[in-house]
């Protein structure tokens, strides 16, 4: 049975290599696999899901007035899974039409994308996905700057911490984000990042 699954993590949680992976997983049994990513996402060129370590895919870009169950619906040939790096960025009205693609097209999909922002307040596309989400799971990373697990995104500012700003703001050089603990998102050891770059 289809589902709607929203995995979510802090940065550098390998959100993006995870969606190569499964499709990937899915291409290797001969199966279709739709892959979207957001137009806001520019770091690798618009419609590419890029990871870290170096590996990206093509994908359809997207963005806020896209209809996405009619984008699922017209592609040829029908497919047999939809992966949607980035998910954070979508509205609520198109987390919705990815749970009809599910409901009424019977086709799983897969969601990944940043829960919270770097103000520490729900992206309205992860908001939704929580609301309707069959299945969600968080993927785990651990803090920049100590041992415990990263649940949020600090923006860093001219080495100041940023807690401010635009919601969406692609990083422009002026902007750093590391995923942290609690503790270190409301009190973070910049002077380590000061040494750290010294020394690298």
């Amino acid at each position: 049975m289809a589902q709607l699954f929203f995995r979510y993590g802090a940065m550098n949680a390998g959100k993006s290599i995870e969606v190569i992976k499964v499709a990937h997983n899915y291409e290797e049994q001969g199966k279709h696999v739709l892959l979207l990513t957001s137009k806001l996402d520019t770091r690798s060129g618009v419609g590419k899901i890029a990871s870290r370590i170096g590996l990206e895919r093509a994908a359809v870009a997207i963005d806020d007035k896209d209809d996405l169950f009619a984008v699922v619906d017209a592609t040829d040939p029908q497919v047999d899974c939809v992966l949607v790096d980035e998910v954070q960025f979508l509205s609520n009205q198109q987390v919705q039409q990815l749970a009809h693609v599910v409901d009424e097209l019977e086709i799983p999909v897969m969601g990944f994308g940043l829960k919270n922002d770097s103000r520490n307040q729900l992206f309205p596309g992860s908001e939704a996905m929580l609301l309707f989400a069959d299945k969600i799971e968080e993927m785990k990373t651990i803090c920049w700057f100590c041992s415990k697990k990263a649940t949020m995104n600090l923006r860093v500012s001219h080495g100041q911490p940023n807690y401010g700003g635009s919601q969406i703001q692609i990083d422009d050089g002026h902007d750093a984000y590391y995923p942290v603990c609690r503790k270190d998102y409301f009190n973070p050891p910049l002077k380590q990042l000061e040494s750290d770059d010294a020394n690298g």
